[in-house]
C-alpha cells in the first residue's frame, strides 16, 4: 500500500507551504545520492520525497489528494506523482532550484557519484487533440495516434561542448558594489546541452535532428472531460546529445451524443410519450452506452417527470462512482387532430379528471432540478 504524502515528509495536513517545502528540503537532503552513492532504498525514499512535495506544494493537487488520497492521481488522473516516468534529472531539474547552493556548484546538484552532473537538455513538448465519444469516455479506451516528432538522425555524433566542458552553464564573475559576484548563465554555444554537434547527416537540421511520423498509443482513463489534458511522458521531440526527450501532451475533445446530453458524471435522456401512452402507462426501451434498458412508464404520468437510473452515468475521473442516467418524460401534444379525434377531445372539455389538478407531491420545475444536483 502506498505510503501517505503527509507521513513520508514528516508533517500534518495543516503544515503550511512553507513548512512542507522545509521538510522536503531535509528527507532530499538526507536521501540524495550523492550522499548513500548506491543505495537504493535511499534513492527510493529520495523519489517518494519528491513526489510528495510535488502534490503537497501544490493548492489544487493538495485539495483533491486530501479529498480523495491517491486515487485522485491513479490511472492517469490530471495531476501529480512521478510514476508516469520522471527520473531522477526531472526532479533535479523541477525542485533543484529551492535547495540552493547545497550540492554541486551554482544551486544545482551533482551527480550520481560525486563530482558536477552533466546538464541534460529536454526536447519540446508536443500538444495534440484527440476526439472521444461518450462510449469511449465511458470506460475508458487506449488510441493510437500518429504523430510526427524530431529524433537524431543515424549516424549523427556529438562531441563535449569545448566552451563549458559538457556542463551546459558557464560562471560569470561581475564586480558589483557588494563585491564580486559569480553567477551561472547557459552555455552560449551548446545552449545547455553540454554537447555541440560533430558530425551532422545529410537531410538533418543544424542540430543533427529530423522529422519522423511515429504512432502513438495513448491510454485514455475513464471519466475524461472535454478539455482535460494528459501527458504522456517522452514521447515528444528527442534533444541533441545526451538530452531527454519531451512529452506529448494530450488535449481530450469531447464528441456531442445524438441523444445523451452530459452534465458531470450524469447523462440526459429526453423521452417523448404520447397522451395514451401517458395515461395508459407504457413499457418503452431507450438505448444507453451499454446497451438497452427497459423503463416502465406508470399510468398518469406527468410531462417533465424525471426517472433516475443509478449507475448509469459515467464513472468519475477520480474513481470515486459513477453518475446516474436521468430520463426526462415529455408528453407529446399533436399539433393536429382528426375530427374524430377533436370531438372526443370536446366531449371531455369539462370533465374533472381532465382537469389539472397537482397534489403537494407533485413537484415544481424548480423542486426537480434542486433534486438532480442533491
Amino acid at each position: 500500500m502506498k505510503e501517505d504524502y503527509y507521513e513520508i515528509l514528516g508533517v500534518t495536513k495543516s503544515a503550511t507551504t512553507q513548512e512542507i517545502k522545509k521538510a522536503y528540503r531535509k528527507k532530499a537532503v538526507q536521501n540524495h545520492p550523492d550522499k548513500n552513492p548506491g543505495d537504493k532504498a535511499s534513492e527510493e525514499r529520495f523519489k517518494e520525497a519528491a513526489e510528495a512535495y510535488e502534490v503537497l506544494s501544490n493548492g489544487d493537487k493538495k485539495a483533491r489528494y486530501d479529498q480523495y488520497g491517491h486515487a485522485a492521481f491513479e490511472n492517469g488522473g490530471n495531476g501529480g506523482g512521478f510514476g508516469g516516468g520522471m527520473n531522477m534529472d526531472d526532479i533535479f531539474s523541477q525542485f533543484g532550484d529551492i535547495f540552493g547552493g547545497h550540492f554541486g556548484g551554482g544551486g544545482g546538484f551533482s551527480g550520481f557519484g560525486g563530482g558536477s552532473r552533466q546538464a541534460r537538455v529536454k526536447g519540446s513538448n508536443l500538444r495534440i487533440r484527440v476526439k472521444l465519444e461518450l462510449k469511449d469516455i465511458l470506460n475508458g479506451v487506449t488510441k493510437k495516434v500518429k504523430v510526427k516528432r524530431l529524433v537524431k538522425a543515424k549516424a549523427v555524433t556529438y562531441k563535449t561542448c569545448t566552451t563549458c566542458n559538457g556542463q551546459g552553464s558557464v560562471a560569470r564573475v561581475t564586480n558589483t558594489i557588494l563585491g564580486r559576484m559569480q553567477t551561472a548563465t547557459t552555455c552560449p554555444t551548446c545552449r545547455g546541452a553540454g554537447q555541440s554537434l560533430d558530425h551532422r547527416p545529410k537531410g538533418s537540421d543544424t542540430q543533427g535532428m529530423v522529422s519522423k511520423e511515429e504512432t502513438v498509443e495513448i491510454e485514455i482513463p475513464p471519466g475524461v472531460t472535454d478539455g482535460v489534458q494528459l501527458k504522456v511522458s517522452g514521447k515528444g521531440n528527442e534533444a541533441p546529445g545526451n538530452g531527454v526527450p519531451g512529452d506529448i501532451h494530450v488535449i481530450i475533445q469531447e464528441v456531442s451524443h445524438e441523444n445523451l446530453k452530459r452534465e458531470g458524471n450524469n447523462l440526459h435522456y429526453d423521452m417523448y410519450i404520447s397522451f395514451p401512452d401517458a395515461a395508459l402507462g407504457i413499457n418503452k426501451e431507450i438505448d444507453t452506452l451499454t446497451g438497452k434498458v427497459r423503463i416502465k412508464i406508470e399510468e398518469g404520468t406527468q410531462s417533465g417527470k424525471i426517472l433516475r437510473l443509478r449507475g448509469k452515468g459515467l464513472e468519475s475521473l477520480e474513481r470515486y462512482g459513477k453518475g446516474d442516467l436521468l430520463v426526462h418524460i415529455n408528453v407529446w401534444t399533436p399539433k393536429k387532430l382528426s375530427k374524430e379525434q377533436r370531438e372526443f377531445f370536446k366531449k371531455h372539455v369539462d370533465d374533472d379528471n381532465f382537469k389539472p389538478q397537482p397534489s403537494n407531491s407533485e413537484k415544481s420545475f424548480f423542486e426537480k432540478v434542486k433534486d438532480m444536483f442533491s
